[in-house]
């Protein structure tokens, strides 16, 4: 399950492209998930450890990837973290989704992301636990919180 908080949280880690610089493991790109975000989102495709192709921007490593995927990296391989999704686009929410099949995965986010239907996610401000799919809902809440009427960790 996608568990999210919205607004700033005291234990998440919010430039995920630095922590990412400081934290990252070169064969992390060699995982076909990780494979398949760098083709999808980056539109490259993973030559070896830390070696990217791009037909525009040649060969590069992985600390030059979008902060996108290396948040949905991140967030692969160090679950138990809370990471800053707001670097992410739209594009990355499936990911995120998907990557929450597998274990629960806690997140912030400080703005409203796109979640394709149908979607079940769960926010979490408050201490509440509201499972939500639907998308109006995730709307208001999503607002609610962000406009900073109630933003407790």
């Amino acid at each position: 399950m996608l568990k999210i908080f919205f607004g700033k949280h005291p234990d998440e880690i919010y430039n995920t492209e630095v922590y990412y610089a400081n934290q990252y493991d070169k064969n992390w790109v060699m995982d076909p998930f990780a494979k398949k975000v760098i083709a999808d989102i980056d539109s490259s495709i993973v030559v070896a450890p830390d070696m990217i192709q791009n037909d525009v921007f040649g060969t590069f490593g992985s600390t030059e990837l979008s902060a996108g995927v290396k948040t949905l990296l991140l967030i692969q391989n160090q679950p138990k973290r809370i990471f800053n999704i707001s670097n992410c686009g739209d594009n990355c929410a499936k990911y995120l989704l998907e990557l929450a099949d597998k274990r629960d995965i806690k997140v912030c986010l400080h703005h409203v992301m796109h979640f394709e239907e149908p979607f079940s996610i769960k926010v979490i401000n408050e201490r509440r636990r509201k499972v939500i799919s639907d998308p109006m809902k995730y709307l208001m809440l999503a607002t609610h919180y962000l406009r900073g009427d109630t933003n407790e960790g």
